[in-house]
């Protein structure tokens, strides 16, 4: 009845194989760099593909929706106007007269963090959400939402790496407060001063998280608030190029 999206990593044979499906994102950060592994997906960024989806069947919107995306939420007014859109076969903008059906609530509503499929969910892949409808009605977002992951292959054999390289995973609450600049800063600033310590790699992740609730003390100083629950995993890289059993 739920859903979930999902962020995997395995290590495997001298590569690592990051795995995501939904808005959580894993970066590798390194002395020296700081690289991506994973991309969002949301209904902003799958635009296309779930407007093609509505395209071949439009009987998923129930004559409910509008498949295409404007600019802004067009009211009567805006009848007989011409106005700028987007379709599925359409990378960027063109106009059209403003017809009857085009005041038809969205399939893809807002932009950024406030972009909404069917007006109802912020991620476009992910598990689950089999009984997930619109509200007051009967239709299914479950067509439209894929769980097939898109997969970044790292070449660790190939890294000559240092006891700081990192992978961090985590959930949408942090990156909505902290670019990867910031947090391979904090991951930087923190690790190579507590060396000793055993539970550094965890304690990092705990500080990451703290640094998301505004406090007062928060390493980036910024006062940035995430109001969404945040799973954070930083995982070193060092000994996995030193092992040679392959696992």
């Amino acid at each position: 009845v739920g859903g979930c999206t999902a962020l995997v990593a395995v290590s495997l044979q001298g590569k690592l194989y990051v795995a995501n499906a939904g808005d959580s994102r894993a970066i590798l950060v390194r002395k020296d760099e700081v690289r991506p592994l994973s991309s969002e997906f949301t209904p902003e960024t799958e635009r296309q593909r779930i407007q093609q989806l509505a395209f071949v069947y439009p009987e998923l919107l129930a004559g409910e929706f509008t498949r295409l995306e404007f600019p802004r939420r067009l009211k009567g007014d805006d009848l007989g106007q011409k106005v700028l859109f987007r379709d599925h076969h359409m990378r960027g903008w063109s106009y059209k007269c403003v017809e009857k059906s085009d005041l038809k609530y969205p399939l893809i509503h807002g932009q950024g963090r406030q972009a909404r499929l069917l007006g109802t969910l912020a991620v476009s892949r992910g598990l689950g959400d089999h009984q997930l409808r619109v509200l007051d009605t009967n239709i299914q977002l479950k067509p439209f939402l894929l769980s097939v992951p898109q997969v970044t292959v790292l070449d660790v054999d190939q890294l000559e790496l240092q006891e700081e390289d990192v992978v961090v995973m985590a959930t949408d609450g942090l990156w909505d407060v902290l670019s990867n600049e910031q947090v391979a800063q904090l991951v930087r600033s923190f690790l190579p001063g507590n060396r000793e310590d055993p539970h550094r790699f965890s304690e990092l992740a705990q500080m990451l998280i703290h640094s998301t609730q505004g406090k007062d003390d928060s390493p980036t100083g910024e006062g940035q608030v995430s109001y969404d629950d945040i799973s954070v995993f930083v995982i070193p890289l060092h000994n996995q190029g030193q092992r040679s059993d392959g696992h």
